[in-house]
Formats: C-alpha cells, sequence, structure tokens
C-alpha cells in the first residue's frame, strides 16, 4: 500500500496543477469525493460475511494498485475524480481490514510498539518510493503517467503475491454486525477530531507548499522523504514510549503540538518554516497509535472488526464535508483554514483530558471514575 500511495499522494498536486490546471476549489472536491469510500467503510462488516478478512485485505490491494495505475491516463478534472474515488475504495477497505486485524493479533502489551513497528514498515516502503520518484523526475524527467503505472502496477503484483500466503486465523469470532456503544463515546469522539484534521493536513498542507511557495514536484518527493526518514528510525520507539507513559499523556502532548503548528501554518511566510512543519505536523501524527491502543484497551474483543469499520466512517464524517467546503474559505484566506485546524486540535485537547490513566472496560473515560467516586465517597 505505501509504494502505490507514496506516488499518488506525492504527485497529486503538481500533477492536478499542471495536467488539469485544478485550484483550491477542484482540489477540496477531489478530496471529498475520495473520502467516501473511508465514510462507507462500516461495510466491511457485511463483506465479511462473505470474504475472510485476509483475503478482503489483499483484494482491496489489488483494487488500490489499479485505481493509481490508471490515474496519470486522465488527466482531467473529472477523470482525476474517478481515479481518486477507485484509488480510494481499495485503500479505505484496506485501511479498515488492517486495523481490525492488528487489534485482534496483537496483545495490549505489545500493540503499541508492534503499530509503531507496522509505521515504520510502511516508511520503508516509502522511503524507496519518494528515493526512486526523486531519481526518476529530477534525473530523468520522466512523465507522471509513467510513474502511476509502475507504482499502481506494483502494488498490483503485490496484491497477487500475497494471495498465496496462509490464513492466520483470529483469537476471536467478530460480530458479523454494526456495533455502536455508549460506552465507546470518547473513542469515537477523538476519531472524528482526528479525520477532521488530518484532511485539513493533507489536503491543503502539500496544497499550500506547492500554489504559495512554488515546490516542484520533486521538492514534494523529498518533503515526504523526510517524513518517512523520521517515522522509520522513530514509529516504533515512539509506540513503545506510548506503551509506557499511557495514552492520556501521549494524547496531550500530541494535540497541544497540533495546536502550535496548525496556528504556525495560518501565518507562515518562509519556504522553509512551511517545510519545516510539514515535517514537524507529520511527525505528530505518529502518536495517533494511542488513540488505537486506548480503543483496544475498552473494547470488547469480539466488537474489534466491526468498530473498526465504524471508526473510519466517523473519521470520515468530518472528510466527506471539509475539503469541499474548506475548498471555498481556501480561495478567499489561506489562514483560515488553518485555523479551523487549530479549533479541532483544541476541541481533541480538551476530549483528551477524559482519557483514563489505566483505560479497561468499565473505565472507559475519567469521568466514569468521578461518577463512582462522587457516589461512593
Amino acid at each position: 500500500m505505501p509504494l502505490g500511495f507514496a506516488a499518488w499522494q506525492a504527485l497529486l498536486n503538481n500533477f492536478a496543477i499542471e495536467q488539469a490546471a485544478f485550484t483550491g476549489r477542484e482540489i477540496g472536491i477531489l478530496q471529498s469525493l475520495r473520502e467516501v469510500p473511508g465514510f462507507l467503510a462500516f461495510t466491511a462488516v457485511f463483506v465479511i460475511l462473505v470474504l475472510r478478512e485476509q483475503t478482503f485485505a489483499v483484494v482491496a490491494v489489488a483494487v488500490f494498485g489499479l485505481g493509481v495505475a490508471v490515474t496519470g491516463y486522465f488527466p482531467s478534472e473529472y477523470g482525476l475524480y474517478f481515479t481518486a474515488v477507485l484509488m480510494s475504495i481499495g485503500f479505505h477497505y484496506f485501511e479498515t481490514i488492517r486495523q481490525s486485524l492488528a487489534l485482534q493479533w496483537l496483545t495490549k502489551e505489545d500493540a503499541p510498539r508492534i503499530l509503531g513497528r507496522l509505521i515504520a514498515v510502511g516508511s520503508a516502503a516509502s522511503l524507496f518510493a519518494y528515493a526512486a520518484m526523486y531519481v526518476v523526475l529530477e534525473v530523468f524527467n520522466l512523465a507522471y503517467h509513467w510513474i502511476y503505472l509502475v507504482a499502481g502496477g506494483v502494488a498490483v503484483l503485490v496484491a497477487v503475491a500475497l494471495a498465496g500466503f496462509p490464513h492466520f486465523p483470529a483469537k476471536t469470532p467478530q460480530r458479523k454486525e454494526i456495533v455502536l456503544r455508549r460506552r465507546y463515546w470518547l473513542y469515537y469522539g477523538l476519531t472524528f477530531l482526528s479525520g477532521a484534521r488530518r484532511q485539513i493536513f493533507v489536503v491543503f498542507a502539500g496544497f499550500l507548499m506547492v500554489e504559495k511557495f512554488g515546490y516542484s514536484a520533486a521538492n514534494i518527493a523529498a518533503l515526504f522523504l523526510i517524513n518517512h526518514v523520521f517515522n522509520f528510525l522513530f514509529a516504533e520507539r515512539i509506540g513503545a514510549w506510548i506503551g509506557r507513559i499511557g495514552e492520556r499523556r501521549a494524547l496531550t502532548l500530541e494535540y497541544i503540538g497540533l495546536i502550535a503548528v496548525f496556528t504556525m501554518y495560518a501565518f507562515v511566510e518562509n519556504a522553509y518554516v512551511a517545510a519545516g512543519l510539514y515535517v514537524l505536523d507529520h511527525l505528530f501524527f505518529a502518536l495517533a497509535i494511542a488513540i488505537k491502543t486506548y480503543f483496544q484497551k475498552i473494547a470488547d474483543p469480539a466488537d474489534i472488526a466491526s468498530t473498526a469499520g465504524v471508526s473510519f466512517t466517523i473519521n470520515h464524517i468530518a472528510a466527506v464535508v471539509i475539503p469541499a467546503l474548506l475548498g471555498f474559505v481556501w480561495l478567499e484566506s489561506h489562514a483560515a483554514v488553518f485555523l479551523v485546524g487549530t479549533a479541532f486540535a483544541v476541541c481533541s485537547l480538551v476530549l483528551a483530558q477524559n482519557v483514563p490513566f489505566k483505560p479497561r472496560p468499565g473505565n472507559e473515560t475519567a469521568l466514569n471514575r468521578r461518577r463512582v467516586m462522587e457516589r461512593f465517597g
């Protein structure tokens, strides 16, 4: 997945501006359409009635690869909308199942560290992809459609190879219906706000680099390269660190950092400072592992597959609306877009203070503990 997504993401803004004459309005609409499959991720629970989760993940990678491979052959507004949605269907179903299987297969003690390791492995693949793109763009000046074709084709070939892997059984049979539980409300809230903030970063931070500071596709690839070097070196350590200090402290640090970063984005005038913020922003998002491990600690193990789909849908409620809406705001004020991100980060910080220091079933929120203390003294 990172091999194909690295190419799609790194080239998107330059390809859209240079080949399809996109403005902030069109890029916002594209990103909103791209998130519709994420909004529909809850339907994964119905697919696993027919397919095993592991098989479903492999099929999703193949669909994703096909969407990336054909992107370069549709350099128009509606062509980019179509290929983005096709790619996104595979991407979001895979991410839903990946999260579900990871939380099912990993122990609560190992999950933070191993989830960090998974990020590091993905970053290693992305490093290879971004380095290759930098070379072919700067040295060989390769056309965009060839890069998309190779990156997507590799993803399809890897999916075919993975189809031959043995199936690993789940420890707990999963519920095959949509699960929504009141006691998971804090997890749902943190997930919603995370999706809202993430979209502002993914859609508009990179677009700022190209539109305001004139970054080339090779420059953007280099930025992604730096991001993934950090993830490769530190993601597993960050995961292990979250395991030591707990989810509440990790999320508090993340949200304080993101409040500062989004506010600085709103007023940045120097291209190098903007690049530094971009790298720092990406690094803070690695701390979002804590949301997943918090849920793993409070969840009924049989709810994990269904809730993975539901959480992706919740994550994308704002994602479907925000890029298109803020795309119009972007035309009037770049700063206003990023200050909306600051507001979301403040709301996240407030919610994070309700994460208990030792989450478990029956102790899902700090508010629960205070109620017990007030009732029994």
